[in-house]
């Protein structure tokens, strides 16, 4: 049995006579007739007899008419669940984040749920090298990751461009600071070795014949918090973080003399199919212009 011959038997125990369930269905009574023996052959049951004019359903048959109704119901939830998905109205966002996302992200998600309240998430935090892998191997969608970083096989759409800061729990330290007076303390990094943020830090020292002392490199930002907060080390992080909840004996220091800057990008896999929920939550962040925190 197929769809179709449910449809064709639940119109016959409604309608009660072959005529009119032919006239419901528009087509003509002989076709529909044997449909329902077709039917009945395959179980080898009676669904139905003769009473009179009119069709009486057996036993047999209202067990098929239970199953036809939930089975016909189930598929029109489906095809309308399809074409919501397929519209972007629901559906899952597979979205990973830097382990520095961008403080813009909630606010953006937020706008997002507005407008597609059925939208269901799948957020997962993760250093940029390890979420571009993620992307390429279909497990998310959509990355934001900090730059610089081999982005050849992604499309990008450049989200913002911010300063660097230090943190500190030496309350002894200016508003300002310099890398050469960086370089003379413990310094932690928010970053591992062949990452955007490490790089762009090192290049910084490097520029100006600086060797820092590094004694730490730690993305799992809590922790590096912590470890600045007991005096472990100092840390140099994109302004980001600094907007994000500090220890109130962690201070934010800006750094006079460090030409370098941090990006952050929302990158997916180029000339690879992506969802329709995707796509709408790219137009939306194009649509939305960027405040610098």
């Amino acid at each position: 049995m197929d769809i179709r011959q449910l449809r064709y038997f639940i119109a016959i125990v409604e309608e009660g006579t072959i005529s009119l369930a032919a006239s419901r269905l528009h087509i003509s009574q002989p076709p529909l007739s044997q449909q329902l023996k077709a039917m009945e052959e395959e179980l080898g049951a009676v669904l139905v007899y003769r009473r009179g004019k009119r069709l009486e359903i057996t036993e047999s048959g209202k067990t098929l008419y239970k199953y036809a109704l939930q089975m016909t119901q189930l598929m029109e939830e489906a095809k309308a669940e399809v074409q919501e998905v397929g519209i972007g109205d629901k559906g899952t966002l597979r979205l990973g984040i830097n382990t520095l996302s961008s403080v813009e992200l909630p606010s953006w998600l937020h706008q997002f749920k507005a407008r597609y309240p059925q939208v269901s998430y799948k957020i997962q935090q993760n250093e940029s090298y390890q979420l571009c892998e993620l992307v390429r191997n279909r497990s998310l969608e959509l990355a934001v990751v900090r730059l610089p970083l081999e982005l050849d096989d992604f499309s990008i759409l450049h989200l913002q461009t911010e300063s660097y800061y230090m943190l500190t729990a030496d309350p002894a330290i200016e508003r300002e600071i310099s890398l050469s007076h960086i370089a003379q303390h413990p310094l932690i990094l928010p970053s591992t070795e062949g990452l955007g943020v490490y790089y762009t830090i090192h290049m910084a020292f490097s520029e100006q014949k600086l060797q820092p002392n590094i004694v730490a490199e730690c993305s799992d930002i809590s922790l590096l918090l912590r470890l600045v907060d007991s005096g472990f080390g100092m840390a140099i992080v994109p302004e980001t973080l600094i907007k994000q909840s500090l220890p109130e004996s962690v201070h934010a220091v800006q750094i006079k003399d460090i030409p370098a800057t941090a990006s952050t990008a929302l990158i997916w896999l180029k000339d690879h199919h992506i969802s329709r929920t995707a796509l709408n939550f790219i137009d939306m962040i194009t649509s939305v212009p960027y405040t610098n925190p």
